[in-house]
Parts: structure tokens; sequence; C-alpha cells
């Protein structure tokens, strides 16, 4: 019972890994998404900040500066010598922007701004004087930038955007789990029910087979050949469920026993028994067959043609059409029945999957079928359109 137990738990690792991979995807995206915005925003604070410390410094050099523009306006041009200063560079220019002094190495000036700093990592600031001291209106103070606030800035976001995502990711890891918890609650509560189910079925669906195949079908009537045809083929289709059922609840007994198995026989056998299913809803066999081999266990390998026999037979129409092509290293079941939607085919192979309430079934035949190919590294691929019917191809 403990077996069984670690068995349904470890059954729901791979889903539950991939939806918490999904949800912590999405969720550490969108958290990085909020802490880019928050770092921009921060960094825009930080130069406005420094702008505004930089600002009352800058003014007050300015001001010291047009007092000596305006010594040197009065006295030009018995006096011509630019005034200059160690804490600063500086240039004038006219009302139409012409450079009429500079000092400035560079003579791209932004004028819309009135403080920013340049590419080359230096603080424009630019006055505008009301009176005209040698024709100029404007006057362009520069200063280098000392990076000090910038690296700052840069290792506060570092730091603290490192310590936001690491305490969102932790919160992500248990809101997903809250989230998974009702999941994994009804998948455990699923998996015990089919266990239970599973057993409950062997015994009296052993006893129905039993006494169909005892019957003497020459010695009743017509009308009493169809009813117990009727519980035939419904004895053969819970006989299905049960297989995969009994599959997955004693697959970690299972041994590997792979062996040379010759497919056409086993397909043709196979066929076979599910004539009587097929014939319920006069479903037609095509088959192509070349001789092939395939070296696997042999009762994994059945349980893979079996489920696509059944689902080409649930999901056909009436009077539709199977096609079986098995060629050296590939074996091909079409159908002509009601197709699938091409967003649903990546979703097929999961647990528990249906996408049609009319048929029954618990939805685990083809998660059977995929857990066996990825065993024996083989690839499937389904091909499928709405009212068309489905194409399951294998390959080894």
């Amino acid at each position: 019972m403990q077996a069984l137990k670690s068995k349904a738990t470890n059954s729901l690792l791979a889903s539950e890994k991939k939806s918490l991979f999904r949800f912590l995807t999405l969720y550490i995206l969108m958290m990085m998404s909020i802490i880019v915005l928050i770092s921009l925003f921060y960094y825009q604070n930080q130069e406005k900040t420094m702008f505004l410390s930089k600002r009352d410094m800058l003014s007050d050099y300015a001001y010291e500066q047009i007092k000596k523009l305006k010594i040197l306006h009065d006295s030009f041009p018995a006096h011509n010598i630019y005034p200059r200063d160690p804490r600063f560079k500086s240039a004038i220019y006219d009302l139409e922007y012409v450079k009429i002094f500079s000092l400035i190495d560079s003579n791209d000036i932004d004028f819309n701004k009135d403080m920013y700093i340049t590419d080359d990592n230096k603080i424009h600031f630019i006055k505008t004087l009301y009176e005209y001291y040698l024709g100029a209106k404007y006057l362009i103070l520069e200063i280098p930038d000392d990076g000090q606030w910038k690296d700052e800035a840069w290792q506060n976001i570092f730091i603290f955007g490192g310590i936001a995502i690491i305490l969102f990711t932790i919160i992500g890891f248990y809101i997903a789990n809250l989230f998974l918890d009702p999941m994994r609650s009804s998948i455990l509560l699923l998996d015990r029910f089919i266990k239970d189910t599973t057993h409950e079925l062997n015994t009296p669906l052993s006893a129905i087979l039993a006494n169909i195949e005892m019957i003497d079908m020459t010695s009743i009537t017509n009308d009493n050949k169809k009813k117990i045809n009727r519980i035939n083929i419904a004895a053969k289709t819970v006989s299905q469920l049960y297989q995969d059922l009994t599959y997955l609840t004693l697959e970690h007994d299972i041994h590997k026993n792979d062996e040379n198995v010759e497919n056409k026989s086993l397909i043709e056998s196979r066929v076979e028994c599910f004539d009587i299913l097929a014939k319920s809803k006069d479903i037609t066999f095509i088959l192509d067959l070349e001789e092939s081999y395939i070296y696997i266990n042999r009762r994994k390998w059945t349980r893979v043609i079996d489920n696509l026999l059944s689902n080409a037979i649930k999901y056909n129409t009436r009077k539709g059409t199977i096609y079986i092509t098995l060629e050296q290293n590939m074996l091909i079941v079409s159908d002509t029945g009601i197709g699938i939607e091409t967003t649903k085919i990546p979703f097929v192979f999961d647990r528990y999957a249906r996408f049609n309430n009319s048929e029954g079934g618990f939805g685990i035949g083809l998660s059977i079928v995929k857990k066996i190919i990825e065993e024996y590294n083989m690839q499937i691929e389904i091909k499928s359109r709405p009212k068309y019917g489905t194409i399951v191809s294998i390959k080894w």
C-alpha cells in the first residue's frame, strides 16, 4: 500500500513541476518587469537629486561669471580677455544659438534643457541672460560628472533588486504551492479512486468475459445473440480500461524483459480483438502491414497499440474507417473521426486530459502511450483536423 501511495505521489511530479514552472516563469517575468520599472524610476530620481544638489552651486558659478562678463562688456575693447575659472568651463551664445566664445570642448549644446549630462560625462548648465553682455543671450557652464551618484544608484539597484527577486521568488513558490495543493489533493484522490476501482473490477470483469466465452451461441435465439453481443462489446470496453488502470497501478512491478516483437502478427491479433468494438459502430479496418520487428517489452508495446486502436474507434464516426500502416521502423494509425483542434494537440498526452465529454474513459490512455514512447526513445507525432480525423505516427 505504501508503494502504491509513493507511486501515486511520483505520478504527480511531472505535471506538478510543469505547472509550477509555468506559474513561476510568468510570475518572475512580471516581477522582473516591475523591478525594472522601479529601478528606472529610482535611477531617474537619483539623477534629479544629483541635479538639484549641483544646481545651487552652478547657479552661484553663473552669477559670478555674469558679473565678470558685465565688467568685460563695460571695459571692452580696452580689455578683451574672456574670464576663466578653474572650477568650470564656460561658453556664451547669442539669441540665435550662435557661438560667440567657448572654452567648452563640445559644440553640441542642447538648448531645450537647462541642465543635462553629456555623452562624455560632463554636466552642462544653461543660464539665460537678461542683459546682452557682449551680445550673449545664453551662458553655458560645464563641470565634470564624477559618476559617484551613478555608481551608488547601480549598487543599490543590484543589491535591493537582487534581494527583491529572491524575496519575490520565495513568495512565488509559496503562492504556487497554495494553488497546487487543491490540484495535488484532487489528483491523489482520483488516483486512489482508480486503484480501488481497478481492484474491484478484476473479479466481476473476469467472470463476465469467461462466461461470455463459454456461451453456446448456436443454442440461443437471434434476439439473445444481439443482447449477448452488446454485453461482450461493453465487457471488451471495460477490459481495455481495466488494462490501462492495471498498467498504471502496477507499473513499478513491470520488469524490462525486452524482446524482438514481430509487429505484423501482433497488430493483426490486436485488430481481431478490437474488431467486435469496431463493428458496433460499423467501422472498417484497412491494413497495410510490412514485416517489421521492434525490441521492446511486449506487454508495454501491446498497451501502445491497444490505446491507439481504442482511441481510433472511440473518436471515429459511425461507418468510419481506420487505416493501419506498418513499415520497417514506423507505425501509422489514422482514422476518419471527429479530430482534435490544433491548439489542444500539445495537451493530449496529459494524464486525465479529455476533449470530448460524450466519450467515456479517464483520459489516461495517451498518457501511458507517451510514457512508453519516451522510455524507449521513440518519436510520436499527432496530426489532426476537426471533422477530418487524426493521424498518429510512431517512429523507432
